[in-house]
């Protein structure tokens, strides 16, 4: 009899815990966050901040003024530039180039959840600068998948299945004391499942690698040969069969003792891997991270041989898969294609 108490009161404070949960969950959700806003649906409006998370095909900016995030929808039509001189012009850019911590300046209309669906994004050049370096230097690979209220809700009906369960353990308990033992660790394996279940909704802001490759490059040419192009095809297809991937694509050059010549032609090398992804495998423009040149950065060796030099004349191309979409670790498969001679 004293076996059964025990497991009544561990089921009450388990219950009492799980209810609890999704409130304390809330507030912490409303205190990262802050003030969200939304547009009326068909409503024109424009924006001016700073985009404080990237999603795979929209972003969310927070106000300069009033301090409010707004949810940004980008799709095909919308149009990426910098801001136009004395005629008015700018600079477009793909929509991989709008990144956390750049400052836009955003104009579209209202969607039926309350989103603005841009039309218009623009920034300036210097603002684009330091939103890239930010995003190389301090944040390599961090893409943001699903909104705080989509975790919190999915976090209430985890607690609510398992309050039900608990409930259930609990009456078996008090109808058969010679079975508290078995429910006792029936009720075990269910608080596990709730800590099991949790742990995967905070996995789905991780990516890990399942992927990743270096394309190799002649010297000082940033044009990919057969064996360069048969690894992306391989690259393309796992990405075309994957969950919420994304691709991260960097470049890098050695060739010239200039780091500014380094510096664009590791670009180059970069825009090179994008543009054949793109266009040969249509691979959407929101599953590719801005792509960086690093220069002379991060040599794999230390570049005397001309074998060395070969292998250094790279860029890597990964493939990133969300952990909480798939449920387990990649296995960090590396492709490597063939180096070409100097």
């Amino acid at each position: 009899m004293k076996t059964s108490s025990t497991l009544r009161t561990f089921v009450a404070a388990s219950a009492l815990a799980l209810a609890l949960a999704p409130a304390a969950l809330a507030q912490e959700s409303n205190t990262q966050a802050g003030a969200r806003a939304s547009v009326a649906s068909g409503q024109k409006a424009k924006l001016r901040g700073a985009i404080v998370r990237r999603d795979a095909d929209s972003f969310v900016v927070r106000d300069d003024m009033t301090g409010a995030q707004t949810t940004v929808v980008l799709n095909d039509r919308t149009s990426v530039k910098t801001k136009g001189g004395f005629l008015g012009g700018g600079t477009k850019y793909a929509l991989t180039a709008v990144t956390r911590g750049l400052h836009v300046e955003v104009e579209g209309r209202g969607d039926a959840s309350g989103n603005l669906v841009a039309d218009k994004v623009r920034f300036t050049d210097a603002d684009l600068r330091a939103a890239r370096t930010l995003e190389a230097n301090i944040v390599p690979v961090e893409s943001r998948v699903g909104s705080a209220e989509g975790r919190l809700a999915e976090t209430e009906q985890n607690a609510q299945r398992m309050s039900g369960q608990l409930e259930e353990l609990a009456a078996v308990s008090n109808a058969a004391a010679g079975g508290a033992v078995a429910a006792q660790e029936t009720a075990e394996r269910a608080v596990q499942g709730v800590q099991v279940a949790n742990e995967r909704i905070n996995s789905i802001d991780d990516y890990t690698p399942e992927q990743s490759i270096n394309v190799n490059f002649r010297a000082r040419s940033a044009v990919l040969t057969p064996e360069a192009k048969t690894s992306l095809d391989q690259v393309a297809q796992y990405a075309k069969n994957a969950r919420g991937f994304l691709i991260e694509v960097t470049g890098y050059a050695y060739e010239s003792r200039d780091k500014n010549v380094n510096r664009r032609l590791s670009e180059q090398r970069a825009e090179s891997v994008v543009r054949y992804l793109v266009e040969n495998h249509q691979i959407p423009l929101r599953r590719i991270l801005t792509p960086f040149g690093y220069g002379a950065l991060n040599p794999l060796n230390e570049n005397k041989t001309r074998d060395e030099r070969a292998e250094n004349r790279r860029a890597e191309v990964r493939v990133l898969v969300n952990r909480g979409l798939t449920g387990a670790p990649g296995d960090g498969t590396k492709i490597s294609a063939a180096t070409q001679p100097e």
